[in-house]
């Protein structure tokens, strides 16, 4: 007789444990923060490679032109920004670390775009979604100058409605189609990374923030 109850006991244990497992997966604190950062390719492999980030999504926000086009916003007509909505478990990294990350990540002096993409579709911003949200930010900011020594031009604005961009710009850091470029046919992955390199985008964020710079050699 002692078997069966054993076996009992073990049956009822493992679904003690995965009862525990499942609610404490959906006890996550999931949050989320929208920034622009220049290239939303970009700004997605970044953060993709941080802890706690579960998600970075491409999209467009900030303008006047409802469910835009790539084509529209990078034509300059729509007031919209290249942006990235991330989602991360705020359980293992929060708000704060994301936007001081963020900083170092562009450069924030800019006012006409980012690197070698100019125009206002490129320009950097964090859309802040509440009080918190603008104080850390605003934190950040002055943190972020005072290292520098110079202007910090990146706004913080009032978040807008975020338009998911096109399927094909979504994680296209690590795709597996073939693209033609400049300098011939690549795979994805290549034209993406001679894309961040011709562009200047890790040479001029290394050359202003050094050895805090944090994705300098992510996607190399």
């Amino acid at each position: 007789m002692s078997k069966p109850r054993t076996h009992t006991r073990r049956l009822a244990l493992g679904l003690t444990l995965a009862l525990g497992l499942s609610a404490a997966a959906h006890a996550r604190d999931i949050q989320s923060m929208v920034v622009a950062g220049g290239c939303f390719w970009c700004v997605e492999s970044d953060f993709e490679s941080v802890p706690g980030v579960l998600e970075a999504v491409s999209g467009y926000t900030g303008g006047h032109t409802e469910n835009p086009t790539y084509k529209q916003v990078t034509g300059g007509n729509t007031g919209h920004y290249e942006a990235v909505k991330i989602s991360y478990d705020a359980d293992v990294v929060g708000y704060q670390r994301l936007i001081h990350l963020f900083f170092r990540s562009i450069d924030p002096t800019d006012a006409g775009g980012q690197f070698c993409d100019r125009g206002s579709s490129y320009r950097t911003a964090i859309f802040v979604a509440n009080d918190e949200q603008r104080a850390i930010a605003k934190a950040e900011l002055d943190a972020a100058q005072k290292e520098l020594g110079k202007p910090i031009v990146t706004p913080i604005l009032d978040a807008a409605p975020f338009t998911v961009a096109e399927d094909y710009h979504q994680d296209y850091y690590k795709g597996g189609g073939w693209t033609l470029t400049r300098r011939g046919p690549k795979s994805q992955i290549e034209a993406y990374n001679f894309y961040r390199q011709s562009c200047g985008r890790d040479a001029r964020v290394s050359q202003l923030w050094g050895a805090d710079a944090p994705f300098v050699h992510h996607g190399k």
